[in-house]
């Protein structure tokens, strides 16, 4: 047993919908949430510059006790997994990466649509997935210009947004696509306008927030780091933003709950 937090790390706001499933499914677990929102977006920086960021993240989730640590990050995932797995190598580090697999085994048209960031569909576990599952299937590969932006603005639901999604998602179903993988942790806030621009077209809208929750689950049971039951959690918010920023991601995380 352990009453550490679990620290989770994104570029901004994006890993908030994994610290939801986090939080549903282990209450009594103390979270520390550390958005960047000083370097927000991440999506088209060089990967060099990402790892740096990351590295410096996870190291301060670990200064501040967390017994494990979430890369809630699609692209901080892409470009700084295993450096951050060499780095800290006696930590458990979750990351994240587009729901290719169940996406593969969905589809009955055999056309799966991938909407994430430039940086996470050029990664090499992104690719690597997608040659071992993706066989026999067309995945159309697309970057969601401006998703992440109106998240961060609490824009989710103009005029605006609906257009950005729109354009992006229509073109993938014109092209027979019958799965779509929100692969960024942005894109999850965007669900409800993804799911108003495909109507009653027969299209499944999936992201990774359920497997990355089973996996932290998987992990607690192996290294014995579960708190205890009766353990009274504490929900904390850091960024290196300003204050303002850390009380408006302590808000959408509390949103819906």
């Amino acid at each position: 047993m352990n009453n550490n937090p679990i620290g989770l790390y994104d570029s901004g706001f994006g890993g908030l919908s994994v610290w939801r499933e986090l939080h549903r499914a282990l209450p009594n677990e103390s979270l520390i949430y550390l958005g960047d929102g000083k370097n927000c977006p991440y999506g088209s920086r060089p990967a060099e510059q990402i790892r740096q960021l990351a590295e410096q993240a996870v190291g301060d989730l670990l200064q501040r006790g967390c017994k494990m640590v979430v890369v809630a990050c699609n692209t901080a995932t892409a470009a700084a997994i295993v450096h951050l797995r060499e780095k800290f190598a006696d930590v458990p580090i979750v990351g994240l990466e587009p729901a290719i697999k169940p996406a593969c085994r969905m589809t009955k048209t055999k056309v799966v649509g991938v909407i994430a960031t430039e940086r996470s569909l050029q990664g090499e576990k992104f690719l690597s997935t997608l040659a071992r599952y993706g066989e026999g299937v067309e995945v159309i590969k697309s970057v969601g210009e401006g998703w992440v932006e109106a998240v961060e603005q609490s824009e989710e639901h103009t005029a605006k947004t609906e257009l950005a999604v729109r354009r992006v998602v229509e073109p993938i179903i014109e092209r027979g696509a019958d799965v779509l993988v929100l692969g960024c942790t942005h894109y999850p806030f965007l669900k409800d306008v993804v799911c108003r621009v495909v109507g009653d077209r027969n299209v499944a809208v999936i992201d990774s927030g359920e497997a990355v929750e089973k996996r932290v689950e998987s992990l607690l049971d192996e290294y014995d780091l579960r708190a205890n039951e009766d353990n009274q959690p504490r929900l904390e918010f850091v960024t290196y933003a300003d204050k303002q920023y850390c009380d408006r991601l302590r808000q959408k995380a509390m949103q819906g709950l």
